[in-house]
């Protein structure tokens, strides 16, 4: 699994015109998920990242996680993560998780990271989605299931 890790001010998707997810402080979380990735991906990959120390402590250092400060997660599916743009013009994707597959992987990662006690609102899986944030830092950080 690739997750691109957005520390934000608030954030929602929007799908035909309709808010479906929305948050405040947080997490704009965007996930890709691979052939071979499983269950035990989205668990390494939700306890990482629920206590990444990212959002600053007292003293403006980054010492706090996201379970220090209370804040919350936007979820949102994104296939072209996985992207392979190194031949050619267009981009390959044969290396993103068929959708099925891809959408189970997902979540159960949604899931576990509720069970964290996270509040997680989430895009729609397949759906063309507009994501708007206010990226505080900005930080933007990428994670990795495997190396």
């Amino acid at each position: 699994m690739r997750v691109v890790v957005q520390r934000s001010k608030e954030a929602s998707v929007t799908v035909e015109g309709e808010i479906i997810g929305q948050i405040t402080k947080g997490l704009v979380l965007l996930v890709g998920v691979t052939h071979t990735d499983m269950e035990e991906d989205a668990a390494y990959l939700a306890d990482k990242i629920v206590n990444l120390r990212i959002f600053e402590d007292d003293n403006e250092k980054m010492n706090l996680s996201l379970l220090d400060v209370g804040g919350e997660i936007l979820s949102v599916s994104q296939f072209t993560l996985y992207g392979d743009c190194r031949k050619g013009r267009r981009p390959n994707f044969m290396d993103a998780a068929k959708p099925e597959y891809a959408n189970q992987i997902y979540e159960a990662f949604n899931s576990l990271l509720r069970d964290k006690g996270i509040r997680v609102e989430t895009g729609r899986f397949g759906a063309m989605m507009d994501v708007q944030l206010t990226n505080d830092g900005p930080v933007t950080i990428i994670v990795e299931s495997k190396v």
